[in-house]
């Protein structure tokens, strides 16, 4: 039974809504590029590889940021912290907008609002932990991932179609004004604590950041947790990255690539929004992380091979809904099994395991393709058996035991 004594508000949706609309622009700023990236590439006179460039930026300032980040996260809360991430995000969005005739200056503009993204994302689960009870945390989480997926859906689903109806200037002076509204209105609604706490002080009770970093890095559930993260989460940025070169060599068009990427991220948004919620049903984390990985999977499989429209657009929705509703449970697993290490760590670490790995993968991806067809075949297949030997790993994953002491 739950403490009556704890007041837990309906402002906490607010809350949290206000973060979902910061996330959400900011990942439809990084995957702008990955749906048009041989449109764009004429545009800019540069190479495919150029264009990736300009997502693999994300992962790349992310390496640098992602400490300093979580540091202003956990010193100073998440609306200072989501507040830097909404103001960089909007105004280079903009500025990306305005210097559109310019590679090198889209580029300078892609890193500035790259180097907001952790000041976001890395917020996620302190933004649970600040207003939601412990029974609603991985939900709560899950609504902050399905905004990551939203972001990159509609970039997914509108970017080619508003490129070939307005052209790439206008779209993207279009997303950089939601971007800096959205940036407004966190700012306006958002507030860090709630008149009380929703739960016992003993939950939220965290060590130091690099007291707490130290503490991650010495449990061992937590490392093979970030190594489930660098491989999925890896797969799924250079599968992102690369959706349209993916599919090109089957003789697929930019429109559905767009359709396929905005399929996967469809599924996602469905398992958020599930998966979580009855993880904090149940109250429990591993079973459906083995699950995701389960049906993550054959999704890959069919993106690999499908040469038909159908079979493409299914298979996409499947490797989405499972892939990445194992996101917002491994967030919340990996804030329960690193106590008293401090969410913004705790988070903050799985998602450099996916911004290096996704380096790693898109490079080489680009790098193994076949030199004549233009196929990514050989490196999707090395995906797929990394996607096995996360599988394995995930099996031997413990509950941190959490959510029983609150039952």
């Amino acid at each position: 039974m739950k403490d009556k004594s704890y007041t837990v508000y309906r402002y906490r949706w607010a809350i949290l809504l206000v973060y979902m609309l910061a996330v959400a622009f900011n990942q439809l700023l990084w995957i702008t590029f990955a749906p048009i990236t041989g449109r764009a590439a004429e545009y800019f006179q540069v190479s495919d590889l150029s264009i990736g460039i300009l997502s693999m930026s994300f992962m790349i300032a992310y390496l640098v940021v992602s400490i300093p980040a979580s540091w202003v996260i956990d010193t100073y809360g998440f609306r200072v912290a989501v507040g830097i991430g909404a103001a960089l995000t909007g105004i280079f969005g903009l500025m990306r907008g305005l210097v559109a005739s310019s590679y090198t200056w889209v580029l300078i503009a892609q890193i500035g609002i790259a180097i907001g993204q952790p000041f976001i994302l890395n917020a996620v689960t302190k933004v649970a932990a600040r207003w939601f009870p412990m029974d609603e945390r991985a939900t709560a989480t899950g609504f902050g991932s399905l905004a990551i997926y939203l972001g990159i859906l509609v970039g997914m689903a509108l970017t080619p179609a508003i490129t070939l109806q307005l052209g790439i200037r206008p779209m993207l002076l279009i997303y950089g004004a939601g971007a800096f509204i959205a940036g407004f209105v966190f700012l306006f609604v958002a507030r860090e604590y709630p008149p009380t706490p929703p739960g016992p002080a003993e939950q939220e009770e965290r060590s130091l950041m690099f007291d707490g970093l130290k503490s991650a890095l010495h449990k061992r559930d937590f490392l093979l947790l970030m190594f489930i993260f660098f491989i999925g989460l890896g797969a799924f940025n250079a599968v992102t990255t690369w959706i349209e070169n993916i599919v090109r060599p089957r003789g697929f068009s930019i429109t559905q690539a767009g359709y396929a990427g905005g399929l996967m991220i469809l599924g996602g948004v469905l398992g958020a929004l599930t998966l979580p919620a009855v993880s904090d049903h149940y109250r429990k984390r591993v079973p459906f992380m083995v699950l995701a990985l389960v049906g993550a999977i054959p999704g890959l499989v069919g993106i690999t091979y499908a040469t038909g429209s159908f079979w493409l657009m299914a298979t996409a929705f499947i490797f989405g809904f499972f892939l990445l509703s194992s996101g917002p449970i491994g967030f919340q697993l990996g804030a329960e099994i690193a106590r008293p290490t401090p969410e913004g760590t705790s988070t903050g670490l799985l998602l450099l395991m996916g911004q290096i790995s996704g380096i790693i993968f898109i490079f080489g991806m680009d790098a193994l393709k076949n030199t004549t067809t233009g196929a990514m075949t050989n490196s999707l297949l090395i995906l797929i058996g990394l996607m096995f030997i996360c599988l394995l790993i995930a099996t031997r994953l413990h509950e941190s035991g959490l959510l029983e002491k609150t039952g």
